[in-house]
């Protein structure tokens, strides 16, 4: 299995609203990791964030179709896993070579990802998986459920932290850049809810076209760049451009 932990891969640019198709993002070497693992005839398949919301799912899927073929690495299509469909196995899985784990709402995903009881089926998946955004938190064995809708942070029965799909041991928070001057419910986003969950704990915030590779259960190697969030400080991490390895957590 190759892991790509991702804040956003790009092919789909969010302009006034409205979700567009372009380009994957080749920042910090992206696009050339993915072509050193690629191969004839690949076939992808997007594992749903929001299960019920089949146009959309689809649209994403002809969108990142279009967006491997444009950007150099060939796929034949990508299926769409969501409640369109009853079951899954580890052998539905092994026909794909390539899994997007969807972005979306943290606890909304997680939840679809235990009815379909996808972490004992991706255990074993032999190819390559790239999260994005919530799909990438939802890979930690415990998932890092960051406050994010209207509510949420001031909700003391949200849990924060959840069972994830046990793929990776990285607590990632994705879109840092965007994330350091939103607030919620009156809070800063990073400084007042992020910084205050990371006491005795490590979040690696990512900002989008940083990401973290995983080789065949290897330490984690991190590109782009990221800062480390841990007993209520900010760190830078990793530069742009530049890539460390990271220690298992």
């Amino acid at each position: 299995m190759n892991l790509f932990l991702t804040s956003s891969p790009g092919g789909l640019i969010l302009e006034d609203g409205v979700k567009k198709q372009g380009f994957l993002d080749g920042s910090n070497g992206f696009v050339e990791e993915l072509r050193a693992l690629w191969h004839e005839n690949m076939h992808g398949l997007i594992i749903a964030a929001f299960p019920d919301s089949f146009e959309q799912n689809d649209y994403d899927a002809d969108a990142f179709t279009n967006a491997f073929n444009l950007s150099g690495l060939p796929v034949k299509s990508f299926d769409v896993y969501d409640h369109r469909q009853d079951e899954m196995s580890s052998g539905d899985l092994a026909e794909y070579d390539i899994i997007i784990l969807s972005g979306g709402h943290v606890p909304t995903q997680n939840n679809f990802f235990k009815q379909i009881h996808l972490a004992e089926n991706i255990s074993d998946f032999d190819g390559i998986i790239i999260g994005i955004s919530a799909g990438t938190m939802n890979c930690a064995s415990l998932v890092y459920a960051m406050p994010e809708l209207d509510g949420e942070s001031i909700d003391k029965n949200y849990k924060r932290f959840i069972v994830g799909l046990g793929l990776s041991d990285y607590n990632i928070i994705p879109h840092y850049d965007y994330l350091k001057d939103i607030t919620l419910d009156g809070k800063k986003m990073i400084d007042d809810i992020a910084c205050a969950d990371s006491e005795g704990r490590e979040f690696i915030a990512l900002t989008d076209g940083s990401y973290i590779l995983i080789k065949d259960n290897e330490k984690g190697v991190l590109y782009g760049e990221a800062y480390r969030i841990s007993d209520g400080f900010v760190r830078p991490l990793c530069g742009a451009g530049q890539h460390i390895s990271l220690a298992c957590p």
